[in-house]
């Protein structure tokens, strides 16, 4: 596949728990040229590494075709697990060198929604002025409420 012909889409995730655990929300905002399309939702019971990992699940999952992604996260849990930490957790059959592994079937989504992608994951500092993530993380603390 090659990413000149794949359509490039910017995704920028969030995911916030208060307290954590506790009830939670997730924040996905897509922009692909002009366009964009945001994504929220929440859970009444969870934990904040559930919601970064369903934000980007969820965002990947909106996508119709096979495309060039980069996506935006502030949670250094979901950027290292996709890049560093996958494939020996894979080999071990998911489990950590330690032990058990949190949150397998979210990591199991995730690996099946970046099939067809050609993806570059971004590790962007938590509230820092990055405008997207800023916008992400508001929209996250208010799925917490159900808005």
């Amino acid at each position: 596949m090659s990413g000149e012909s794949l359509p490039h889409v910017r995704i920028f995730t969030d995911g916030a728990c208060s307290p954590n655990p506790g009830p939670g929300g997730w924040a996905a905002i897509l922009q692909f040229g002009d366009r964009e399309k945001v994504l929220t939702g929440g859970e009444k019971s969870t934990t904040n590494n559930r919601m970064e990992l369903t934000a980007a699940i969820r965002a990947l999952e909106a996508l119709n075709r096979p495309c060039q992604v980069d996506l935006f996260t502030d949670s250094e849990y979901l950027q290292r697990g996709i890049s560093e930490w996958l494939p020996g957790w894979e080999r071990r059959g998911w489990k950590r060198s330690g032990g058990k592994l949190a949150n397998v079937e979210l990591w199991q989504a995730l690996v099946a929604a970046k099939e067809g992608h050609e993806l570059i994951w971004h590790w962007v500092r938590g509230h820092s002025g990055h405008p997207e993530n800023e916008r992400a993380d508001g929209l996250a603390r208010r799925a917490i409420r159900g808005g």
